[in-house]
C-alpha cells in the first residue's frame, strides 16, 4: 500500500526535485526536465519508498539492489542525448522509473533487468507505458535480440562494460554509463566506433552499482 501523501504532495516534491535537485546540477536538457517534471517516481520505487521518493539520495529496492538518485538519472539522460526517434537499450531497469522517462523521450526502450521480483514490479508499473518491453535476463547480456539500438544507458555504475552490450549499439551509437572504481563512481559518456568503446567520464557522482559487470580478477600468486 502506497504512503498516505496526497497527490498533490507527490506533485510538489516533483516540482521541487526539478528546481532544486536538476535544474541547478547541470540537467539541461528541456526533454529530460520535462519527461522528469512528469513522470510519477513515487509509482515506480515501492511502496515503502513512496513518501521518500523525491529524496536526492538512492533509494533501497528488493534483493540489495537500489534506484540511482535524480540527480544521477538526470545527468546520465542528459548526456544520452536522446532523439525522439531512437531505440534505447536500458540497462538496470529497478522499478522502472528511467524506462518510464526514456518512453518519453525516445520511440522505444528495451528495458533489462536481472532481478526477477524488480522485473515483475517493473512489467506492472510501465503496463500503461507505451513503447517499453522489459526483459528479464543477465543484464551483461543486454537484448542482442532487440539489436541494434541507438543509445546504451546503464543506469548504475559498473567496473567494465563488456563488448557484449557495446556490441549491440549501432555504429555512431551513444552510450552512458556509470563506471566504479576501488569505491569511486563516476559517470561516463562514449561512441560506439569501429573499434573499443572509449567511456569518458564527465561527473564524479554517487552511481549505485550494478550485480554482473565485476572486472575479472588477475591471478596471483600466495607470497
Amino acid at each position: 500500500m502506497m504512503a498516505s501523501i496526497a497527490p498533490t504532495g507527490f506533485d510538489t516534491a516533483r516540482q521541487a526535485m526539478v528546481a532544486s535537485q536538476l535544474r541547478t546540477s547541470a540537467v539541461n536538457d528541456t526533454r529530460v526536465i520535462a519527461a522528469m517534471a512528469a513522470v510519477p517516481r513515487e509509482e515506480f520505487v515501492g511502496a515503502q519508498n513512496a513518501a521518500v521518493a523525491y529524496r536526492d539520495t538512492p533509494l533501497a529496492l528488493a534483493s540489495g539492489r537500489r534506484q540511482n538518485a535524480p540527480l544521477t538519472t538526470g545527468r546520465l539522460l542528459t548526456e544520452a542525448r536522446i532523439e525522439s526517434g531512437d531505440r534505447v537499450l536500458l540497462i538496470g531497469t529497478a522499478g522502472g522509473y528511467t524506462a518510464a522517462v526514456l518512453a518519453r523521450l525516445a520511440a522505444s526502450v528495451v528495458a533489462v533487468e536481472s532481478d526477477g521480483d524488480l522485473a515483475a514490479a517493473a512489467t506492472m508499473a510501465l503496463a500503461e507505458v507505451p513503447g517499453v518491453t522489459v526483459v528479464n535476463g543477465a543484464l551483461e547480456a543486454g537484448a542482442p535480440e532487440s539489436a541494434p539500438f541507438d543509445v546504451l544507458v546503464v543506469d548504475g555504475a559498473v567496473e567494465a562494460l563488456p563488448a557484449s552490450l557495446t556490441d549491440q549499439v549501432r555504429p555512431g551509437g551513444r552510450i552512458v554509463a556509470g563506471l566504479s572504481d576501488r569505491g569511486v563512481t563516476r559517470l561516463a559518456t562514449g561512441v560506439r566506433g569501429a573499434g573499443a568503446v572509449v567511456l569518458e567520464p564527465f561527473a564524479d557522482i554517487d552511481c549505485v552499482v550494478l550485480p554482473g559487470f565485476a572486472r575479472p580478477r588477475t591471478f596471483q600468486f600466495a607470497g
